[in-house]
């Protein structure tokens, strides 16, 4: 009879411990690696609070490039504004997952607040579920600002999902929380040049 009871209550436990495990794993976000574009979703602002490595900062910044460029340094997930005195502003990036990496160097085209989205046929393609067109708006997967660079699909934009930056997850665009785009945005005209370096494979 002991043994029977002993047998229920290891099978109670077992049953909540799998119970646990399920609900851990239905809360647990999602790897940014494996993310797709979440049409909709709109994060929390506490969500948007970066690790500090990511949140806007005054770096010290070697460069050749003039005061006012844009320098992408994709492999490092930073996003450089070069200032006066071997100074730049640094942001943190969410870049191009592999098979989606480019460089390059462009210069802003266009300007737009809260921008349109419509995505490409080939992520159509690739994720069916998306909508042909989404207006602007908090849960618009190009956020709150975009910087349209050349004449190419490419863009520096907003995101809602803050938790991808600092990986390679996007189609090929350059991705800052909102808050961190906005601040970007007022910072650049259009014509601003803009170099987006890959680091080269050893």
């Amino acid at each position: 009879m002991i043994a029977h009871a002993l047998r229920q209550a290891g099978l109670v436990i077992g049953a909540l411990v799998a119970l646990g495990a399920a609900a851990l794993a239905q809360s647990a976000p999602l790897d940014p690696k494996y993310d797709l574009e979440r049409p909709g979703f709109v994060p929390d602002p506490m969500e948007e609070q970066l690790l500090p490595e990511y949140r806007p900062q005054p770096v010290y910044f070697r460069s050749n490039e003039p005061p006012g460029t844009i320098v992408v340094e994709t492999e490092d997930r930073f996003l450089y504004l070069v200032q006066d005195n071997k100074t730049a502003i640094r942001y943190g990036i969410g870049v191009g997952r592999e098979g989606f990496q480019w460089s390059g160097l462009l210069k802003i085209s266009r300007k737009q607040e809260w921008p349109d989205w419509r995505p490409p046929p080939e992520m159509i393609k690739r994720q069916p579920y998306l909508p042909r067109f989404m207006a602007g708006g908090p849960g618009n997967p190009l956020g709150a600002r975009a910087l349209y660079l050349g004449g190419t699909d490419y863009r520096i934009h907003g995101t809602n999902q803050p938790e991808t930056i600092g990986y390679a997850v996007s189609s090929g665009c350059i991705r800052l929380v909102n808050p961190d785009v906005i601040n970007l945005y007022d910072r650049v005209p259009v014509g601003t040049r803009v170099v987006v370096r890959q680091a080269p494979k050893l």
